[in-house]
Order: C-alpha cells, then sequence, then structure tokens
C-alpha cells in the first residue's frame, strides 16, 4: 500500500496528496517526500525582518484587537 508521509513541519498526519506535492491541512504547508531530508533541521525563531533570533533577545509580542461595532483594529 502506499505510504502517505507526515508533515515535515508539524509532524501532523492529516496529509494528502494533491497532483505533484502532498499538503498538510494543520500547517498548510506543501512539500515533496523526495527532497525532504530525514535530518532536516529545526525551524529558527526569526523576527519580522528574517534576522534570526537566540536567546536573550527582547521581543514585543502585539495582537491586533477589533473595535466592537467598527471595522477598524
Amino acid at each position: 500500500m502506499n505510504e502517505i508521509p507526515n508533515c515535515p513541519s508539524c509532524k501532523g498526519e492529516n496529509t494528502y496528496f494533491d497532483g505533484s506535492l502532498y499538503v498538510c491541512p494543520d500547517c498548510a504547508h506543501e512539500f515533496n517526500p523526495e527532497s525532504v531530508t530525514a535530518d532536516a533541521t529545526p525551524d529558527v525563531p526569526r523576527d519580522s525582518n528574517g534576522a534570526e533570533l537566540a536567546d536573550g533577545d527582547a521581543v514585543t509580542v502585539i495582537k491586533d484587537l477589533k473595535v466592537k461595532g467598527s471595522s477598524m483594529v
């Protein structure tokens, strides 16, 4: 039987084949199982400019909140 691989990004089991790539509906990651290596490096956290974050870096987390009765955030 044809084995469907788990998602290399989130390790989810719900992947499906969509023509030429496998798709993970949990994290929306598209991948080709031939190009995924077994010893892939883990994702490195990055800031909004793409710079890698390291231990001790100061970050500010923001979240937009909707104003009730308005289309503004």
